[in-house]
C-alpha cells in the first residue's frame, strides 16, 4: 500500500542546493489520513573514503573549514574528516577516486565499497557511499588540498590509526562519516 501522496512541492531556495517544502497526504496503517508539511534539502548524493596503510598503521584524513559547524559553536569552524565529495554526474567509485586525488594528492585505483547510509534523513535527501582503500607513498602524485576554483583549502593529515581513534574518543573528530569509517576499519582490522 502506498501511504504517501505528494500534493504540492514548493522550491524555497535553489541557490547552492535545493530546499523544497513538500505537502503530502500520509495514510496511517489504520487508514486514517493527514496532511503534512516538511522541508527537505536536496544537495545530491556523495561518496567518502578512508585511506589506510596497514604496514604503517596510519590513515589519511583532511582538515577544512565548515561554516555550519562554526555557526553551531565550533570555535574555529575547522573539521577533521575523511575525504568526501558530491557525485555530480559520476558514479560513486569514479567520484571518490577523483575526490581523493584532488583533496589528498593520492591517486588510488583499488577502492572497496563497504556500505551506504543516509546521514541526516530527517531533513537531507543525500545518501552517502562509503569506501576504503589502501594507500602507499608512491601513490602520492600531488600535494592535494582541493580545487582553487571551488575555494577549497584542505589540509592533508597523515595520522597513526591509534591517534585517529583517540581523537574520536576525546572529541577532536566530530564528523559522523569519519567516525563511522574509523570504526569500520577497527572492526574489520584494516589497520
Amino acid at each position: 500500500m502506498n501511504h504517501i501522496k505528494i500534493l504540492n512541492t514548493d522550491i524555497l531556495s535553489n541557490n547552492w542546493y535545493t530546499l523544497k517544502k513538500v505537502t503530502y497526504e500520509f495514510t496511517e496503517s489504520n487508514g486514517k489520513t493527514s496532511i503534512q508539511h516538511r522541508e527537505a534539502y536536496d544537495r545530491g548524493n556523495g561518496a567518502t573514503i578512508l585511506l589506510y596503510n596497514k604496514a604503517q598503521a596510519s590513515v589519511i584524513l583532511t582538515r577544512q573549514f565548515r561554516l555550519p559547524t562554526y555557526i553551531n559553536g565550533n570555535p574555529d569552524g575547522m573539521l577533521i574528516e575523511c575525504c568526501a565529495g558530491l557525485l555530480d554526474k559520476d558514479n560513486p567509485k569514479d567520484c571518490i577516486r577523483k575526490e581523493t586525488e584532488e583533496e589528498t594528492g593520492y591517486k588510488i585505483t583499488d577502492v572497496k565499497k563497504v556500505y551506504e547510509a543516509y546521514m541526516s534523513p530527517g531533513s537531507v535527501t543525500e545518501i552517502l557511499y562509503f569506501f576504503v582503500a589502501e594507500y602507499a607513498k608512491e601513490m602520492k602524485v600531488s600535494e592535494g588540498g582541493g580545487l582553487a576554483h571551488e575555494n577549497e583549502h584542505i589540509e592533508v593529515l597523515e595520522l597513526p590509526f591509534s591517534e585517529a581513534l583517540q581523537m574520536v574518543k576525546n572529541g577532536e573528530i566530530k564528523d559522523a562519516k569519519t567516525i563511522m569509517l574509523l570504526q569500520y576499519a577497527q572492526i574489520a582490522a584494516l589497520v
